[in-house]
C-alpha cells in the first residue's frame, strides 16, 4: 500500500487538479464540508471547474470561495438559497446550474461510484425535472431515467481515518461525504485524527479505504454554524 497521508492540503491536491474538471463534495450547507481541501482547490487557480455539491457553500466560506473567484462554471446541486453571489451568477448567465432533488442526486453519487450508469426513478415525474429524459412505466406508475454521476476528483471531510484511508465521519457531518467518496476518481479525504492501521474498530468504520486515495490532516476546523438562534423573539 503507498502512503495516502499527504502534509497539507496543497500538497495533496497539487498533481491532480487541471482546469475543466469534474469536482464531487461533501458536504450539507456548512455541515461536513472540506473546508481546507476547498480553500486549496482555490489556491490552485483551477477554473472552469464543474462541481457536484447538495449547496454551494455561503458567500465568503465553502465553494462560495470559489465562486468569488469565478472558477466554477457549472454548479449540479439541490438546495442553493443561502449564497448571494451563486443568485447573482445564476440570473446575470455567468454560471450554469443543474438543480437535482435531493435524493436523485445522492442516488445518482452512489450508482456512479457502484459502477451503475443509470437507474429509474419517481421523483421529478411531471415536473421540469422530466424534461427531455426517458419515461417508463413500472406496475402503472411512470419512471424517469436519471444518468449517473462521476466525478475526476472527489474532497470529502471525516472526523477520523487510519492511514489506509478507512473512514469515520460523525453524525450528520456524514451527509453526502461517502457518496462522494465513492463516485471519485481520485478522491481526497479531509480528516481531524489520523491513526494507525488496526486502531479503528472495524465495525465503526463508515467507507473503506478502497475508497480513498489521499488524506490529509485539519485537525482545527472552523466547523461554521450557518444559522442559529439564541433567543425565540417575545412579540
Amino acid at each position: 500500500m503507498s502512503n495516502k497521508v499527504f502534509q497539507s492540503a496543497a500538497d495533496a491536491l497539487q498533481d491532480i487538479v487541471k482546469d475543466g474538471q469534474t469536482f464531487a463534495v461533501g458536504g450539507f450547507g456548512l455541515c461536513g464540508i472540506p473546508e481546507a481541501l476547498i480553500a486549496a482547490l482555490k489556491e490552485t487557480g483551477a477554473k472552469e471547474l464543474t462541481c457536484i455539491s447538495n449547496n454551494a457553500g455561503v458567500d465568503g466560506f465553502g465553494l462560495g470561495l470559489l465562486l468569488e473567484t469565478k472558477q466554477i462554471k457549472k454548479m449540479i446541486s439541490s438546495y442553493v438559497g443561502e449564497n448571494k453571489e451563486f443568485e447573482r451568477q445564476y440570473l446575470s448567465g455567468e454560471l450554469e446550474v443543474e438543480l437535482t432533488p435531493q435524493g436523485t442526486l445522492a442516488e445518482k453519487l452512489r450508482a456512479g461510484g457502484a459502477g451503475i450508469p443509470a437507474f429509474f426513478t419517481q421523483t421529478g415525474v411531471g415536473t421540469l425535472i422530466a424534461e427531455g429524459k426517458e419515461v417508463r412505466e413500472f406496475d402503472g406508475k411512470e419512471y424517469i431515467l436519471e444518468n449517473s454521476l462521476t466525478a475526476d476528483v472527489a474532497l470529502v471531510k471525516a472526523y477520523k481515518a487510519d492511514k489506509a484511508g478507512n473512514l469515520v465521519f460523525r453524525k450528520t457531518a456524514r451527509n453526502f461525504n461517502p457518496m462522494c467518496a465513492m463516485a471519485g476518481k481520485v478522491t481526497v479525504a479531509e480528516v481531524e485524527q489520523l491513526v494507525e492501521i488496526g486502531e479503528l474498530d472495524p465495525d465503526e468504520i463508515h467507507l473503506p479505504g478502497i475508497y480513498v486515495n489521499r488524506i490529509i490532516v485539519n485537525a482545527r476546523p472552523e466547523k461554521r454554524i450557518e444559522q442559529m438562534t439564541l433567543k425565540a423573539e417575545v412579540v
